[in-house]
């Protein structure tokens, strides 16, 4: 069931992103370039810390996964293994009177007649297969080029590097390898924010086991992916798992789970999880002529099956944000704030001086502020226009707590320490601010 759109909202936090400085259209000096996008100084420290908390959660936590960084840049036998060379690819056609390019199988989404060109109403060409990957030409000599690719996908990193990680880390079934990086998709028609570019990073690891156990382990990692999701602060009843039809799955697939999120344009994929079989270990040692195999206590040698969680960050971003955003009122006016969980949030505390032009406010305003980023580093101090506005302008940002520093602190210590949900303010000695907030961060994870 398709949600209802509210272009309304998408447009409001897609102003937000840029006013605030968390998402800039890339390269947007020269025009823009469709399909990519920047992280501002916030956007950046929000994702940093998405990755962080992932990174955590799903590879540190787990004794039996192991992390890695492959390279982006892939030689095409890869992906001839693989099969994306045949296999990647979208059904495009083409307006013959303005030129411009589009998805076949998405028309309907944007136009109610798809025999006719949404932009000028133009007849279509023949549809035609559109390779997805991106072609690099590698080699300064004409004639000498080697032939490679900026990954699709960043899965095939970790299985051409299975052995190396059998080699060197002797580890025992079942086990993980995972990474987080950018892949690269030559999209036809990239839209709708964050969530269908050319450019994102991705992060996913390739659970190794039995097959006899796959469902075993596709069940638990199902489970562990709806903890993510409360964690991260995506809203669980906005969030919804569609079981992928046969005809609808990866050529690798056997079984495929999309974990859906409700986006203001629409109910579109979160994450998947995916039993891929052996299909691509497999693939590589018929490829390569490495053997591939793993061999347990017994010396049996065989292909591990594999299990794989798979989550966007930009996708995770956008579902973040559209999460948090909230409009209310206090005192009668109007407030946009966005309710992050203190752990993603990209700033945790703002520290002020009641007043900017009170020199004995400001000096202690800016002791407290140096000795609380020592120990909390996402912290921010503002001293721009007065105390009002400084509020709405961290609420916005999604800023858990502000500290104002006023005449009573000179005397007694004391802080004010609002609450960004409630907009409530309690009076805190400040020799525990610090372990005030970190509890909070842990607390509210």
């Amino acid at each position: 069931m398709e949600i209802e759109k509210d272009n309304e909202l998408m447009e409001k936090i897609v102003s937000l992103a840029k006013r605030r400085g968390f998402v800039f259209q890339g390269s947007e000096i020269y025009g823009g370039l469709a399909g990519t996008w920047d992280y501002g100084p916030l956007g950046a420290e929000l994702s940093h810390n998405i990755k962080d908390l992932w990174w955590d959660f799903f590879v540190r936590k787990h004794e039996e996964n192991y992390g890695l960084a492959s390279s982006v840049l892939m030689p095409e036998p890869v992906w001839e293994a693989s099969g994306h060379l045949e296999g990647f690819a979208d059904p495009m056609v083409e307006c013959e009177k303005c030129k411009r390019r589009f998805r076949a199988d998405h028309l309907e989404e944007v136009t109610e007649d798809s025999s006719k060109c949404p932009e000028c109403g133009g007849a279509f060409g023949e549809e035609k297969a559109f390779s997805q990957l991106f072609p690099v030409e590698m080699g300064s000599v004409e004639g000498s080029k080697v032939n490679a690719y900026l990954r699709g996908e960043i899965a095939q990193g970790m299985f051409v590097n299975f052995k190396n990680v059998l080699d060197t880390m002797r580890p025992k079934l079942p086990f993980g390898i995972a990474q987080i990086g950018k892949a690269f998709r030559n999209e036809i028609a990239p839209r709708e924010f964050l969530f269908r570019v050319r450019e994102f990073d991705l992060m996913e690891f390739e659970y190794f086991t039995r097959e006899e156990e796959w469902e075993e382990h596709f069940e638990k990692w199902r489970k562990e992916m709806w903890e993510w999701i409360d964690l991260v602060g995506i809203t669980r009843d906005s969030t919804h798992e569609l079981e992928v039809s046969e005809k609808d799955r990866a050529h690798y697939s056997k079984r495929t789970i999309d974990f859906e999120f409700d986006y203001p344009f629409g109910r579109k994929e979160l994450y998947g999880l995916a039993y891929r079989t052996d299909h691509d270990l497999k693939k590589h040692m018929e490829h390569s002529k490495v053997d591939l195999r793993y061999t347990d206590d017994e010396g049996e040698r065989f292909i591990p099956h594999v299990i794989e969680p798979s989550f966007g960050l930009g996708r995770t971003v956008l579902a973040v944000l559209v999460s948090a955003y909230r409009e209310d009122e206090i005192g009668g006016e109007k407030r946009v704030y966005l309710a992050f969980k203190p752990s993603v949030a990209p700033i945790k505390a703002a520290v002020f001086p009641l007043m900017k032009n009170k020199p004995e406010l400001q000096t202690k305003a800016r002791e407290v502020y140096k000795d609380l980023k020592k120990a909390i580093p996402q912290i921010m101090f503002d001293d721009n226009g007065n105390v009002g506005k400084r509020y709405r302008r961290q609420d916005e940002i999604g800023t858990p707590f502000c500290i104002t520093i006023d005449f009573d602190t000179l005397e007694d210590d004391t802080v004010t320490v609002r609450n960004r949900d409630t907009a409530e303010q309690e009076r805190i000695q400040i020799s525990e601010l610090e372990p005030y907030i970190k509890e909070q961060i842990e607390t509210k994870k």
